[in-house]
């Protein structure tokens, strides 16, 4: 029961986290940790934790995204490519290398997480210059094939990228750019938990009880964004994240 309590709480954090400023992850991977799941078992549970959270915001921005041109649906392929070859990849990754892997893994995502502002002050430079070079969609699908891999394989910090890929195709609006990342992000779950399904590494019950916890902090989180500082809540969430980082390093090595 209090490993329960204590899930719903900590999936509470993230949902509002990814609602208020993203990388909710950041910290309920280590609370997984901390709680005595393997590395590799968290990375695959989390999985489930965030594909709610997932579905509920590409729902939310269902107006935006019926204004995005259709060619753009063949994104989603080199997402799910990317995200099956990262999730095969970390099915048959031997359980000690993924550990010493991991502090690695989350210092790059407390890197992307760092700089999300600065992604979006280029985002939002490229949106206002109408005249940009926009990529064919060939070649966006060719760069988001190692972006969803790493989706896959760990995510951290996959939406932040996405964004800024976005930011290279003809779409003008930040949410239909934010709708169209919320859907491949979905894809990437949804595909990595169905490479994983038979591999026995994801706690089912604990992802749930910690994803009700996600579904409701996400909403609630959203209603009180404007209440919250979104500075000061993304320092504290570096901070964790570096410490989390430290913390399993020493551990590891």
């Amino acid at each position: 029961m209090e490993k329960d309590i204590v899930l719903l709480l900590a999936g509470f954090v993230v949902g509002a986290m990814n609602a208020i400023a993203g990388g909710g992850m950041l910290v309920g991977f280590p609370v997984l940790v901390c709680l005595g799941i393997p590395p590799l078992l968290a990375t695959a549970t989390g999985t489930i934790v965030t594909l709610p959270g997932q579905v509920a915001s590409a729902f939310g921005y269902r107006d935006y995204l019926r204004q995005v041109p259709l060619r753009y649906a063949w994104l989603l392929v080199p997402s799910v490519l990317g995200a099956a070859a990262g999730a095969i990849t970390l099915r048959h990754t031997p359980a000690d290398n993924f550990a010493k892997l991991v502090p690695l893994l989350v210092l790059l995502g407390v890197g992307l997480f760092t700089f999300q502002p600065i992604l979006h002050a280029h985002l939002h430079a490229q949106v206002k210059d109408r005249s940009r070079q926009v990529l064919p969609i060939a070649l966006i699908g060719l760069a988001l094939l190692p972006l969803s891999f790493y989706g896959g394989y760990f995510g951290a910090g996959y939406g932040f990228f996405m964004l800024a890929f976005l930011g290279l195709t003809s779409v003008q609006d930040t949410h239909m750019m934010n709708g169209m990342k919320n859907i491949a992000a979905m894809f990437v779950s949804a595909t990595s938990i169905a490479c994983l399904f038979s591999a026995g590494i994801i706690q089912w019950r604990t992802g749930l009880v910690m994803a009700v916890g996600c579904v409701l902090g996400g909403y609630i989180g959203a209603r009180g964004s404007l209440r919250v500082s979104g500075l000061w809540l993304r320092v504290g969430i570096i901070v964790i994240g570096l410490a989390a980082a430290i913390a399993l390093g020493i551990r590891e090595y």
